[in-house]
């Protein structure tokens, strides 16, 4: 059996344009961040731009253009949930009003990938429509229903 990893996808929509002061903290934030992620246990892969630092210049899948995605590959769920919650990065899950404003439905989904696949942003953007219109499933779940590669619920 082939060895699974976890992908994560999020989006926010900002408040405002990269460049704007209600953004600053946010964006002054997004290199330190990205690259906890990295040097944290369990990461695998994250998106970036051409500049390799962020995401924040790719063309995204939205029309509204102050919508920012971010997503990234781990080892397992309880590595992504300690850089999640564990870490500088849960201050800015919960200050996250402070740059964005609210989106209908689920902002973040997650689901297993085989150990050498690259996620596509347009598979991800799938992946968040399916956990939107089901709920959690196997197939896309969202941070709070779990399932495990095996397709149990945790």
């Amino acid at each position: 059996m082939k060895t699974k990893h976890l992908a994560q996808y999020n989006i926010i929509r900002l408040k405002d344009e990269l460049d704007s002061p209600i953004i600053k903290e946010f964006k002054d934030f997004l290199a330190p961040v990205n690259l906890l992620a990295e040097e944290s246990e369990g990461f695998i892969w994250r998106l970036k731009d051409e500049s390799g630092e962020s995401a924040t210049d790719l063309e995204t899948p939205y029309e509204d253009k102050l919508i920012f995605i971010n997503m990234s590959v781990w080892e397992n769920y309880e590595t992504l949930r300690n850089y999640s919650y564990k870490t500088v990065h849960s201050y800015f899950l919960k200050s996250r009003k402070k740059w964005s404003n609210e989106i209908e439905g689920h902002k973040a989904v997650l689901w297993y990938i085989d150990q050498d696949h690259i996620p596509t942003v347009a598979e991800a953007k799938e992946k968040l429509d399916l956990l939107n219109k089901n709920g959690s499933t196997p197939d896309a779940f969202s941070m709070v229903d779990i399932y495990t590669v095996s397709g149990e619920k945790v």
